[in-house]
């Protein structure tokens, strides 16, 4: 029997225009487990190397944040890589209307308008990291660099 036809989510396009290697994971979300380290097992990879991606604000100023998935923000760290003074959490109900995404589905690549991205230092050094290709239930595998070469990001410490 033939795989599912995945529809390819802006994310994808992004790393396909950039010729940047890519591998699709999909996985069940039917029980409503889309947290991060439930996607990591369903998936089979160590939850080290599935990143979250994680949306904050500065007033009208966005930024990105891309973390391991078992792992929290430090929004002094993040506010630090960011060179603002004080960040915080963009609320979930403007998640979309900033990003184009969803909670669970929330990609640092593609996003409706760019935002200065960082990615976890913990991450520069991986094989591969797997984030959210933009659609619940499906994850992108790539490169730590193609990750920072597509979402235009920069390694920083961003975690507690």
């Amino acid at each position: 029997m033939a795989a599912p036809k995945i529809h390819k989510t802006n994310a994808m396009r992004k790393l396909e225009e950039l010729s940047i290697p890519y591998e699709t994971l999909s996985y069940d979300n039917e029980d409503g487990l889309i947290h991060g380290t439930a996607v990591a097992e369903k998936v089979g990879l160590a939850p080290e190397t599935v990143f979250k991606t994680l949306v904050a604000h500065s007033g009208p100023n966005g930024f990105v944040f891309a973390i391991p998935v078992g792992d929290e923000l430090d929004l002094k760290k993040a506010a630090r890589a960011a060179g603002e003074k004080k960040i915080e959490m963009l609320p979930l109900k403007e998640l979309q209307k900033w990003t184009g995404y969803v909670r669970g589905g929330c990609s640092p690549i593609g996003m409706k308008k760019h935002f200065p991205t960082f990615i976890d230092a913990s991450g520069e050094t991986l094989e591969h990291i797997a984030v959210s290709a933009g659609k619940i239930g499906l994850q992108m595998k790539l490169s730590p660099e193609g990750l920072a070469r597509a979402a235009q990001a920069s390694f920083a410490d961003l975690t507690k």
